[in-house]
């Protein structure tokens, strides 16, 4: 018999047969991964506008909270449409809307507060609304 030296095909076939079944379940993954993480700027854009609730509402606890009573306006980003403000100082929410994510679904996400003490204080909840699960922040998933 003859030693040979080196890959035989069947055994290329097979190292690329392997490589193939591992970007098949990698791909799916990734893809989740990064749409997650472009809906997770809507929670860094929100906490601009939870700032400014708060700080309006421990100013002045008689206002209802809304984009211009809290003296919050919008900018833009890449992957969010809108940040809106509502509810009362006893209980404020902030609606991000999000978009390009390249999500089946655009997601949105409410911030709720709750306020904790006489200090102005709050505690806040995130909900996805609209969209998978699997594409919210783990903070937001209900």
């Amino acid at each position: 018999m003859k030693n040979s030296k080196g890959f035989t095909l069947i055994e290329l076939m097979i190292v690329i047969a392997i490589i193939a079944i591992l970007l098949a379940l990698a791909i799916p993954a990734y893809q989740d991964y990064t749409i997650r993480a472009k809906v997770g700027e809507g929670l860094s854009v929100g906490a601009s506008a939870k700032l400014a609730v708060s700080e309006s509402c421990q100013t002045d606890p008689t206002i209802s909270p809304g984009n211009d009573a809290v003296g919050y306006s919008f900018t833009g980003s890449p992957y969010v449409t809108s940040v809106t403000v509502g509810g009362s100082c006893g209980a404020p929410t902030v609606t991000v809307v999000t978009a390009n994510t390249g999500a089946s679904t655009d997601v949105t996400l409410l911030l709720t507060g709750n306020y904790t003490d006489g200090a102005g204080r709050y505690s806040w909840e995130c909900e996805n609304t609209t969209g998978e699960n699997r594409h919210v922040p783990a903070t937001c998933r209900s």
